[in-house]
């Protein structure tokens, strides 16, 4: 067998970076295909929620997190003509709808409570007590009713052979789906549209920051963001969209981040942390990637694959060993923050030993092992 070597080192892992999108590009077709069907079945039973679209580009509801773990946003309808809510004393009930005589837990940074009253334009639906207390719609009666449906959904277009629901400690719904590769894992997630308006806890971008440039700011800001059905009480920001035009654009001056991104991405998957529900994934690594691009944010900065690719890697390992990430346009939260500990140490471990000797998976052998030493130190 020929050696790796510094010239070949770099096509033999984006073969593999190749192979991976090809089979996650076939995954996601059949992924869709029972998620546009199930959820078609789902707006027939309740108008609340709508179907997932079919795409045969680029389907935006479906998020890979990991190779058999995927996130599925599932857009709801009938609200719209968002605005701020006014401030006051939140409410706490149980999920009865009995008020709690003491506060929970206020909302953490990337969390806030949803008011219908919020919504100039509102279905009469979304006043029901099987999503409404006092006002606010909750997340998990949300994900209660949700859940029924899927199942009922399941059953009614004769899936039962294909998926199944998984058992959860919490309201959210997670199911097991055989396709031609592999079982993957679902996490089917009702998610609010909040289109053209910027949160007031995204307070991005920083000052003096010249990455991305303004008026990618602007287009990126356009696109407004989502709010997710994931916990009890507090609906979940999200900024799908806004993430994906960023990753979309990474190299308009002709750098290497993607590349960059790429490669670690598949270390990841294949070394660092691999697993069905890993306790890092694809999201928390293009986090670690904007705020890496936003530090360096010159063409220059990415020029030279090698160093390009340690910076990222020597970001991923500080932010593992502190288990601290900020999420890239909410400053104030952290990612990591209900990580389990020693998943994540593991992780750690693996990192700063990659980067004392970095070296590709073991199976790859002792050649290609000193290739990518002798490229990535050179």
């Amino acid at each position: 067998m020929k050696p790796l070597t510094e010239g070949n080192f770099e096509d033999c892992l984006l073969k593999k970076v190749d192979l991976r999108r090809e089979l996650i590009s076939q995954t996601v077709e059949e992924v869709q295909k029972v998620v546009h069907h199930l959820t078609t079945e789902i707006s027939h039973q309740d108008v609340r929620f709508q179907a997932v679209p079919y795409s045969d580009t680029y389907n935006g509801n479906i998020k890979v997190l990991a190779p058999c773990q995927f996130l599925v946003t599932v857009p709801t309808k009938g609200l719209a003509g968002y605005r701020d809510a006014r401030e006051q004393c939140w409410r706490y009930y149980s999920l009865q709808g009995a008020r709690l005589p003491s506060p929970v837990r206020e909302p953490e940074a990337l969390q806030q409570w949803l008011e219908v009253e919020q919504f100039t334009k509102r279905l009469w639906q979304w006043h029901e007590a099987d999503v409404n207390i006092e006002g606010d719609i909750v997340p998990a009666k949300v994900l209660q009713v949700f859940r029924k449906l899927m199942g009922n959904a399941i059953r009614a277009c004769h899936l039962s052979g294909k998926v199944s629901m998984l058992e959860s400690y919490s309201s959210v719904v997670w199911v097991a789906m055989e396709t031609s590769a592999c079982q993957v894992e679902l996490e089917l997630v009702p998610t609010v549209e909040i289109p053209t308006t910027w949160p007031e806890k995204a307070q991005w971008p920083r000052c003096l920051k010249r990455w991305p440039s303004p008026n990618k700011v602007e287009c990126i800001k356009s696109f407004g963001f989502q709010l997710l059905a994931r916990s009890n009480y507090h609906w979940q920001l999200s900024f799908c969209q806004a993430e994906q035009v960023l990753l979309e654009e990474l190299d308009e001056d002709g750098g290497c981040r993607r590349k960059c991104f790429q490669v670690m991405r598949q270390m990841k998957e294949d070394v660092w942390c691999p697993g069905k529900r890993p306790v890092i994934t694809s999201h928390h690594l293009q986090m670690v990637l904007f705020w890496t691009c936003e530090k360096y944010p010159y063409s220059k900065d990415w020029q030279i694959f090698n160093k390009s690719f340690l910076r990222l890697v020597q970001k991923l390992h500080k932010c593992v060993s502190q288990h601290f990430l900020k999420h890239y346009f909410v400053r104030k939260s952290n990612l990591l923050q209900y990580a389990n500990s020693g998943e994540l140490d593991a992780v750690a471990q693996k990192l700063a030993f990659f980067l004392k000797r970095p070296q590709i998976s073991h199976s790859e052998g002792p050649p290609a092992q000193e290739a990518l030493g002798h490229l990535l130190l050179a």
